[in-house]
């Protein structure tokens, strides 16, 4: 009897420090929003556009179109006037000569804005902490990229980019009454 205590005993113990290390059973997220495998790759496709030079088949074959590029925004020329109309910090003189451009050809205008990521959300810790509320640790990883191009008549005019070529955040969440912590909002709310 004693025996078998002891050897439940130790396979219990031995399940706990297996659970409570193994980060492989806690949640992971991946989110792609890209035809582009990298920041840099982004980066290039738009900056191998030329002002004045490139036109739809161009992006195209790039990889740049609202149909190959999900989270693409076609922008009307309304779009384009409030994003650039000239205000009293910003004159028009200031403004890129594209922009100008393409203000001017009015219904000719059109913009598009691409909004392109690849994030990685990982839970990482122990098991045991992180599904009892006590700890929580996520590491998100990954870029985003964003890019606004001009057009007149399918022909770029202007072409700008930005975003994050890097992203690494860790987020670390500790609950010191573990899985009770909320109960006592709920308690509070409740009637």
């Amino acid at each position: 009897m004693n025996q078998r205590k002891l050897i439940d005993g130790i396979c219990m113990l031995s399940l706990a420090l297996l659970v409570s290390a193994c980060s492989s059973m806690l949640p992971r997220a991946r989110s792609q929003s890209s035809p582009f495998n990298s920041f840099d790759e982004a980066r290039q496709a738009i900056e191998g556009l030329v002002p004045m030079k490139s036109n739809v088949v161009t992006m195209t074959q790039l990889g740049i179109s609202p149909v190959q590029q999900p989270n693409t925004n076609i922008l009307t020329h309304d779009d384009v006037v409030r994003r650039f109309v000239p205000s009293s910090l910003l004159k028009r003189e200031d403004l890129d000569p594209g922009v100008l451009a393409c203000l001017e050809a009015r219904e000719a205008c059109r913009g598009w804005e691409i909004k392109a990521a690849r994030i990685e959300k990982n839970r990482t810790g122990g098991f045991l902490a992180d599904f009892t509320n006590f700890s929580r640790r996520t590491e998100t990883t990954g870029w985003r990229f964003n890019a606004l191009i001009l057009l007149i008549n399918d022909v770029v005019v202007y072409r700008a980019w930005g975003g994050q070529p890097r992203v690494n955040d860790i987020d670390v969440q500790t609950n010191p009454l573990g899985p009770l912590q909320d109960i006592g909002p709920a308690l509070v709310t409740t009637r």
